[in-house]
């Protein structure tokens, strides 16, 4: 399986914030390739992060070698691995290189997500059926 090796942003790809993140995020060199994912794409990246119980609605999540890292905790670690090159990446990598502003920032830019989604009348992710 593909998640078990690599490193991947699994996000909302109806999301405008979410995408523009990704899209805008520049990581270290060291980290190697990194797949940047549309959580509602049939992906086994998807699935395996759904499988371990992420709500893809709820939270962003990382994918480092098997390794899940979800929510405030995916930003973090984002901004440990970003280059802080340009203004975007260097107030991102600012922000949420604290755990604890991460955490604390987390749920409102949620809430601004969840918020977006329902005005632009955008469906959740589909959760997996079990």
């Amino acid at each position: 399986m593909s998640a078990e090796r690599g490193t991947y942003v699994v996000y909302d790809g109806h999301c405008p914030f979410c995408s523009q993140y990704a899209k805008l995020l520049r990581l270290r060199e060291a980290v190697g390739p990194v797949t940047l994912i549309n959580a509602r794409d049939d992906h086994e990246v998807v699935r395996y992060v759904q499988d371990q119980g992420i709500n893809l609605n709820e939270e962003v999540a990382l994918v480092v070698d098997g390794r899940i890292f979800a929510g405030a905790d995916c930003l973090h670690r984002l901004a440990l691995m970003s280059t802080g090159n340009g203004v975007f990446n260097a107030l991102a990598a600012r922000l949420f290189a604290s755990p604890r502003l991460a955490r604390l920032l987390y749920p409102i830019l949620r809430s601004g997500r969840n918020a977006t989604l329902w005005m632009l009348r955008r469906k959740p992710i589909p959760l997996p059926t079990r």
